[in-house]
């Protein structure tokens, strides 16, 4: 029984040591930084585009937009007055002539346009098409220089009138809006960014040679896309959604409206939105609409009072250049900030915003440099008006970034790649219900829209 009863057990198995511990995962997160999400709109302004500072900060701050603005209307007048056959008194009343009618056009846009706070100031776009001017009544007599000086005022005041219509139509039959659906936050990017970094020979140069001048731009059509571009750049900057098509749709024709009156008035060249004042609402973080509309009252007074803005004007260029250095570079910055909005890392967006830049600065900087004192580009057929519009439309950055990356980003793989674009994100802020932001932003004051046809809206 004993002998039964017992159990032989062999020897107990080896225990096996337990596994070294194991370190904590790294936390990538902490390796990485923090990280931001995409702001649709910025939130460290001081004041944004509906919000408005104390009256004596807004009159200083919009005295400062004055004194911005001043910079590109004094060396325009400068320049092209005296090859006009115009005398001292002739370049002040043209410098008059030009901050009434950037007042008025400012009003028009921040009232009844894009309703943005962007400065309507005169614009080197119309260099090149007024020289052309100048230069087909060299050879024709006159008994002095003040006829001369008439005369090609007067030739110069029926171009704007007769060209304005073609912003006109452009606004009011909506081809313009419908034609900027076809832009991405892709598109964007080297737009903005060369609309201020193409504008680097007014900075630099200037500050160190005093007496250079920019470069000639854009004509009448192109002139549409570097507005456009600016209003980009603004809406950022104040706070705002990207503006609708069809606010960029109005904001055009009333700017043909407002190259109408110029050409009444007896303006050299038109205006268009001031790169210059773009970058000062970022310089300062306040995007205030109210600071803009108060600022015309100082281009208005002004340019009633000359012997007041005579003092102003005597501010030396070199100073003007210094502010562009910086306004404009912040303007490009804003540029490089619509990329939060697509992929990164995708190769075709890389393709597409290098290209744009690339072609943008270096195609308009060639026909910039191959550009003579009389305006002849690098373009010369036996069609004087063909030349023209050619040269001038190649000399733009903006332009050639505009055509290039529309082309682009609309054929290499569009429609598969959507969402690497951020199509989803742009396409509500392109119409007039997508969100309901751009009623707030961009709405009429005081019921207007009842008052005018939704058509022309």
């Amino acid at each position: 029984m004993g002998e039964t009863a017992h159990h032989h057990h062999g020897p107990p198995p080896p225990q096996q040591a337990a596994p070294p511990p194991q370190p904590p995962p790294p936390n990538f997160a902490l390796s990485r930084g923090p990280t931001w999400p995409p702001a649709e709109q910025l939130q460290h302004l001081h004041y944004c585009i509906h919000s408005n500072p104390f009256w004596p900060e807004a009159v200083l701050l919009a005295f400062e937009h004055y004194i911005v603005m001043l910079g590109t209307t004094l060396l325009i007048a400068s320049t092209l007055v005296p090859r006009m056959g115009g005398d001292s008194g002739d370049k002040a009343r043209v410098i008059q002539s030009l901050l009434f009618m950037s007042g008025i056009n400012t009003l028009l846009q921040t009232f009844l346009g894009t309703r943005l706070p962007t400065v309507m100031g005169a614009s080197f776009a119309f260099y090149l098409p007024v020289l052309s001017i100048i230069n087909d009544n060299t050879d024709k007599n006159f008994s002095n220089e003040h006829d001369r000086f008439v005369y090609n005022m007067r030739t110069i005041q029926g171009s704007l009138i007769v060209s304005s219509f073609v912003n006109i139509i452009l606004g009011f039959s909506k081809a313009w809006g419908n034609f900027t659906r076809l832009f991405s936050p892709v598109t964007i990017v080297p737009v903005v960014c060369v609309v201020g970094l193409g504008l680097f020979l007014r900075g630099f140069p200037l500050l160190a040679n005093c007496v250079e001048l920019g470069l000639p731009m854009l004509i009448l059509l192109v002139l549409s896309q570097q507005s456009t571009g600016t209003f980009y750049a603004a809406s950022r900057l104040a706070g705002a959604t990207p503006p609708p098509a069809h606010v960029l749709s109005r904001s055009i024709g009333l700017h043909g409206i407002g190259m109408l009156l110029e050409g009444i008035f007896g303006s050299v060249v038109g205006t268009t939105a001031s790169v210059e004042n773009v970058g000062l609402l970022g310089l300062t973080g306040i995007g205030s609409r109210r600071v803009i509309q108060i600022s015309t009252a100082f281009m208005i007074f002004f340019s009633i009072f000359g012997k007041f803005g005579a003092f102003f004007a005597s501010i030396p260029l070199p100073i003007f250049g210094a502010i562009y250095c910086i306004v404009l570079g912040i303007v490009a910055a804003v540029g490089i900030s619509f990329t939060q909005f697509v992929n990164n890392n995708s190769t075709r967006n890389h393709y597409v915003l290098g290209v744009s830049l690339f072609l943008g600065i270096s195609v308009s900087e060639y026909f910039v440099l191959n550009t003579n004192g009389n305006g002849d580009g690098p373009v010369r057929t036996g069609g004087g008006w063909f030349n023209n519009i050619f040269n001038t439309i190649f000399s733009s950055a903006p332009t050639m970034a505009m055509i290039v990356g529309t082309i682009l980003d609309n054929t290499l793989d569009a429609r598969h790649t959507r969402n690497e674009r951020g199509i989803p994100w742009w396409v509500p802020f392109q119409h007039r219900k997508g969100d309901i932001r751009n009623e707030e932003f961009y709405s009429y004051p005081l019921r207007i829209h009842q008052l005018i046809p939704t058509r022309f809206l």
